[in-house]
């Protein structure tokens, strides 16, 4: 049995998953080549293209934008006051982690106006097409409404591992904690008096309980999706996962909060690199 047979038995009509090692994919399960909508997996593509057209010069990450004392940083990072829907703020920039759409598309609304064209044509022009993400398709809301398979997510993932469309020193500030002193709630799992976060990407941290696996470190940084959707990189174990279902998490969240630290667990067991070992690149 492999780690990914696990999935056999969750409570959903279709799953697709797989494992990579060093950025290349080592294992998988279900049709990889079908369509599910991403749901907050969205989030992390949207900021690598936003962190594109930043180092394109076309926005900067410090810029105003939104209420006062705002910028595009606080916006990737949760950290800009935007409630989860709505565009009146409630609070004050850098004050609380509050995890938000708005935030997430005022981001992308930055992006399509400086570039003077849609962003979804952006996203396909700056991610999906340079990594072959031909099946991945932005249908309206960057944050959640993206629809993509597992073959075109992990090439997503191997991107991220070893980035090949930003510089590195961006990667890595894709993916550390920004404002780490900001409390705040990841939806459907639990409030962090520490809830550490990176431009696009959940960083696991101290959380506890969490959604990724007891093994994964606390380097460990991904995302989850109301769509039963989810991913992670664990770099200094040097494996990745995604597994994408059609099922929304509210339909199975209890199951889906034991059955993938389950799946993470039995990954990390299967192929973690062991101690000592030089992992991926991103840190």
């Amino acid at each position: 049995m492999t780690a990914l047979d696990r999935t056999a038995d969750w409570p959903v009509p279709t799953v697709a998953a797989a494992v990579l090692r060093s950025g290349a994919v080592v294992s998988t399960v279900g049709p990889q080549s079908a369509p599910f909508r991403l749901a907050s997996l969205a989030k992390p593509l949207t900021a690598w293209a936003v962190l594109v057209a930043h180092e394109e010069g076309i926005v900067d990450l410090d810029s105003p934008i939104g209420q006062p004392g705002c910028t595009l940083r606080h916006l990737l990072a949760h950290a800009g006051g935007y409630p989860f829907e709505g565009d009146a703020p409630i609070a004050a920039p850098a004050r609380k982690r509050i995890y938000s759409n708005t935030g997430i598309e005022l981001a992308a609304a930055a992006v399509e106006s400086a570039s003077a064209m849609p962003f979804a044509d952006y996203l396909r022009l700056a991610v999906f097409e340079p990594l072959g993400m031909a099946a991945s398709e932005l249908r309206g809301s960057p944050a959640h409404q993206i629809w993509s398979t597992a073959e075109d997510y992990a090439r997503f993932v191997a991107e991220v591992v070893t980035p090949t469309l930003l510089a590195p020193s961006t990667a890595i500030d894709a993916v550390r904690d920004h404002y780490p002193s900001l409390s705040g709630i990841v939806p459907g799992v639990g409030r962090y008096e520490r809830c550490p976060w990176g431009l696009g990407f959940e960083i696991r941290g101290a959380k506890s309980p969490h959604w990724t696996g007891a093994r994964n470190r606390e380097s460990t940084f991904g995302h989850f999706g109301g769509a039963g959707t989810m991913f992670w990189i664990d770099p200094d174990a040097d494996v990745a996962v995604v597994a994408l279902t059609d099922r929304p998490f509210d339909e199975w969240a209890s199951d889906a909060l034991r059955r993938w630290p389950e799946l993470s667990d039995a990954v990390l067991d299967e192929f973690a690199s062991p101690p000592g070992a030089v992992a991926g690149t991103v840190r």
